[in-house]
Order: C-alpha cells, then structure tokens, then sequence
C-alpha cells in the first residue's frame, strides 16, 4: 500500500533579488572605476607617445604629477609651485619611503620644468619615479 501520494515537486522560479543585487554591484563597481580613472586624464596633458615600452600596473597610491606645457605643476587638482611640491613631496616621503610618482608631461612642456620637478623628487628622498606615455596607433 501507498499511503504517500504523489508530491508535485515546482520548478524553482527565477530569483530576481539576487539579480538585481549583481546588477546593482556591478553598476557601482564600473561607476567607481570610472571615476578613478578620470582623475589622471581631467587635467589637459597629452602625453607624448612611444612605440616601445611596455604598460605597466598601477600601484594604488601612487602620485600623479601633471606638468602643463606652460610649466604648471598639477596634483590632485591643484596647481602648485615648486615650494609646495617640494613640501608635499617630502611630507609624503617621510609618510612613504617608497611612494610612486607618476610623471605625466605635455609634449610640449620644457625640458627644465620635467628635470625641476624631477629635483624636487630627488630631494625629497623618492626614487620610484616613472613617465606615462600614450601608444601609437
């Protein structure tokens, strides 16, 4: 005898909530990382481009130094002469020994404002120093 009858096992039904928490998640991630990225290209610098190199990774933290063809120095949005450079600098090192510096010069900035900014790196004791370049097409 049979005294079970039979059980009518439903289909599992669609999970919106989930979904819409992924979807959600996913929005705000690409939003954020949208707006990381603008910072570095907001100010009006074009890079000179090389057909060699090699991209590298971005550190988190590192310091985006942006030179405009006129010799202003940009960071973090704000303009700064070499004093206030050469203070922040050393204020970071001695936070960060090993704090990144990414240099973003115009193409048409001077040679003297590049290797100014690059004194005031040498003596705030920051060695890791790099250049950004735009590639070819």
């Amino acid at each position: 005898m049979n005294f079970r009858g039979s059980i009518k096992l439903n289909p599992p039904g669609f999970q919106i909530a989930p979904m819409v928490d992924i979807a959600l998640f996913l929005l705000f991630f690409f939003l954020l990382q949208w707006k990381f990225s603008q910072t570095e290209t907001e100010v009006d610098v074009k890079v000179p481009k090389a057909s060699e190199g090699k991209e590298s990774r971005r550190s988190s933290g590192e310091i985006i130094l942006n030179i405009k063809s006129d010799g202003t120095i940009v960071m973090n949005r704000r303009s700064l002469d070499m004093d206030s450079l050469q203070e922040s600098l050393q204020k970071i090192s001695a936070l960060y020994p090993d704090q990144t510096v990414l240099l973003r010069g115009d193409e048409k900035t001077d040679y003297r404002f590049i290797v100014g900014v690059l004194d005031a790196c040498r003596r705030a004791n920051i060695w890791n120093v790099a250049f950004a370049t735009s590639r070819k097409e």
